[in-house]
């Protein structure tokens, strides 16, 4: 696997609360999506960014790192298969334009391997 990016993702009750903290104080200033139960800002460079998470829409628990994997997706779930690890969430095309997959690493971190439609 090649990860091309890994993003934080924070667990919050109310994205629209949080918004100022991250925001406002931490100086992100672009939403670059939100919808509604994860959101993530950024710097307007590009270079910081940051998920917030109230829930998962298709996922009994959220992730706490996305890690984008452009087209190794696919090999990238058959591998977290054959080494035996937990897969929290099926390999799926999401109705928000990813593919991804969720596994439990042995540390009991859940981490979210995507492919965005860009990638």
């Amino acid at each position: 696997m090649e990860p091309t990016g890994i993003t934080a993702n924070l667990y919050v009750p109310d994205i629209a609360a949080a918004r100022e903290f991250y925001m406002g104080y931490l100086g992100l200033r672009d939403e670059a999506m939100n919808l509604g139960w994860v959101a993530r800002y950024q710097s307007p460079d590009g270079r910081a960014q940051i998920q917030l998470v109230t829930r998962d829409a298709s996922a009994p628990e959220p992730a706490a790192v996305s890690v984008r994997v452009g087209a190794g997706v696919d090999p990238a779930y058959a591998e977290a298969l054959r080494r035996g690890y937990e897969i929290v969430h099926p390999l799926t095309d999401e109705p928000w334009g990813l593919r991804r997959f969720l596994v439990r690493a042995p540390d009991g971190n859940v981490l979210n391997i995507v492919s965005h439609r860009d990638d």
